[in-house]
């Protein structure tokens, strides 16, 4: 083999990982009490919900979307509903199936997460709500849990 297509065959071995494009699939945004809700004194409660999903697109591209969900209530009152569907297309290559799966599951949400946080504040401050400003979230953390807890129930062999 020549020098020029050992490097070649060479580089094709080694972990490849770009990211090709974030774009926003999905968005929305309620706020049921309006404009009710505008009037009372501000005591807000947040929950958020984080789900991401993934699929192989052609060849070694991958789509990740991370779902934010954010219900702010007003004591009793839900005042909205704010939730992004974030997503970016990645090409990763040469990973073995641990490493990808962990890519795909912490790594790019935690690349998506950003975008993510600054669309549902922007979305939130034109519904003329105060800024909502999320904490970041550790997604390796998130990614240990949910492994741990496919191998308690049995949907992933232990190593």
């Amino acid at each position: 083999m020549t020098e020029q297509a050992n490097g070649a065959a060479e580089q094709d071995n080694n972990p490849q990982f770009s990211l090709q494009r974030i774009y926003i699939r999905d968005l929305s945004f309620e706020a049921p009490k309006a404009p009710e809700i505008f009037r009372q004194e501000w005591q807000p409660s947040i929950s958020m919900d984080l789900n991401t999903r993934q699929k192989q697109l052609d060849g070694d591209f991958y789509e990740v979307v991370l779902t934010v969900s954010v219900t702010v209530k007003n004591g009793e009152e839900t005042a909205f509903i704010a939730e992004v569907q974030q997503a970016g297309i990645f090409l990763i290559k040469g990973l073995d199936a641990s490493s990808m799966s962990h890519t795909l599951g912490a790594f790019c949400p935690n690349i998506l997460f950003p975008y993510a946080r600054e669309t549902l504040d922007s979305l939130v401050v034109r519904g003329s709500f105060p800024a909502l400003m999320l904490s970041p979230v550790n997604f390796d953390a998130l990614y240990a849990q949910e492994i741990s807890r496919m191998q308690a129930a049995g949907e992933i062999p232990t190593p």
